[in-house]
């Protein structure tokens, strides 16, 4: 129970980002989204690992792992930028939840070994619930002017979904997030530095990016090791598409907004989508 319990706590984390930092994200640069969030994320598991390790040493799992870790953090949330920058938010943001239809695919495959179609179903019912949620009932176009921007929401969904399902076929000692991140940290400063381009961010910029670094990545990672823990991926990803209707109703309850008729109708369809994963999965 408790994997699935940290899944949960990683959903809140993502989903909480829109109420906490509202547009305060808008004005950063990829380069500069991806080095104010992660070095503060570095900073938070480190911070945590101190405080739970009493030392500042690292767990190290060779070459292999922390190049999978870069693959994972910075390779997915730096084409997540750039998917959202070249693409409408809308389809983008559908196409970029793909990841859960992959970690319910390759998950469910991985453990007996052929594909149920009641998995497959809702791998894509989960889709159709995120859909609904985001679209809000507006009349959603995959046009050939975002090509660029659409293939790369897809991508990064593949990544993270086949990141997450590979991490969770490790048997590793310890957690490798604090040094997956720190890694990250390192990379982003380079490319940072590498863009020349060195404007500070606006004071409310800063800050959401700095929120942004400690709890949607931060923390989220520490709980998402854990929920890949689970016996059954293919149930923690039907359950990560609870991610845009959780985004919403924390938008609504923390800044009185009214919560869409399309918002209950896309998370009927999610948990529907997860007993199918839970029975078939």
């Amino acid at each position: 129970m408790k994997p699935y319990l940290f899944a949960l706590g990683a959903f809140f984390c993502w989903g909480s980002l829109p109420a906490a930092t509202g547009s305060g994200l808008q004005g950063l640069r990829v380069p500069e989204l991806l080095t104010f969030s992660f070095v503060p994320a570095a900073c938070y598991l480190l911070f945590q690992h101190m405080l739970l390790h009493r030392n500042l040493r690292l767990y190290w799992p060779g070459w292999r792992v922390s190049l999978l870790g870069i693959y994972g953090l910075l390779g997915y949330h730096a084409l997540y930028y750039f998917a959202l920058d070249h693409a409408p938010l809308a389809e983008g943001a559908i196409l970029t939840t793909t990841w859960s239809f992959w970690i319910i695919v390759f998950g469910s495959f991985l453990r007996h070994r052929r594909l149920k179609l009641g998995v497959l179903g809702g791998a894509l019912l989960g889709i159709l619930g995120a859909g609904v949620v985001i679209g809000g009932g507006q009349e959603l176009q995959l046009t050939s002017e975002y090509s660029l921007g659409y293939g790369m929401a897809l991508g990064c969904g593949l990544l993270w979904g086949s990141f997450s399902v590979r991490l969770s076929r490790l048997e590793l000692p310890e957690d490798p997030m604090p040094l997956f991140t720190a890694q990250a940290a390192v990379l982003a400063v380079l490319a940072y530095g590498l863009s020349g381009d060195f404007q500070m961010p606006e004071p409310s910029s800063l800050a959401a990016a700095l929120y942004l670094g400690i709890v949607p990545l931060g923390l989220s990672f520490t709980f998402w090791h854990q929920a890949l823990k689970a016996p059954n991926l293919a149930l923690v990803g039907a359950l990560s598409y609870l991610t845009p209707p959780l985004a919403v109703l924390l938008v609504g309850l923390v800044h009185g907004v009214a919560i869409s008729p399309f918002v209950w109708s896309g998370m009927a369809l999610i948990l529907a989508a997860s007993y199918l994963c839970r029975r078939f999965g």
